[in-house]
């Protein structure tokens, strides 16, 4: 696990918190992992950060907002949206932020 190495803002953050249904971990697991191997390949995507502990968080960070609309609408990001709406999340809940300052301490 990582912190994401972002360029100097401005960029977007797409934030992604879920709290999941019961079972089918095993497609769950595999389809995150797919969606992260496809994010990874999309123009303008910067890097992401996810944790799970009940709550699930997962912070994309992205070029602009026309990045952010084109991964929305991949087919395969497309059909992992309407698995999770029916079988894999109790609720969650998708935000938008535009990342005007950071600053943290590396090691």
């Amino acid at each position: 696990m990582s912190i994401a190495s972002t360029p100097p803002p401005p960029y977007y953050a797409v934030i992604f918190s879920s709290l999941r249904t019961e079972g089918d971990n095993e497609a769950y697991g595999q389809m995150a992992q797919r969606m992260v191997e496809l994010a990874k390949q999309q123009p303008g995507y910067l890097g992401h950060e996810s944790v799970r502990d009940g709550l699930g968080i997962t912070v994309s960070y992205w070029k602009d907002l026309p990045s952010i609309k084109a991964w929305k609408q991949v087919t395969d990001h497309l059909e992992a949206q309407r698995l999770g709406r029916e079988k894999w999340y109790k609720q969650f809940k998708t935000r938008i932020c535009l990342v005007e300052r950071d600053y943290g301490m590396e090691h």
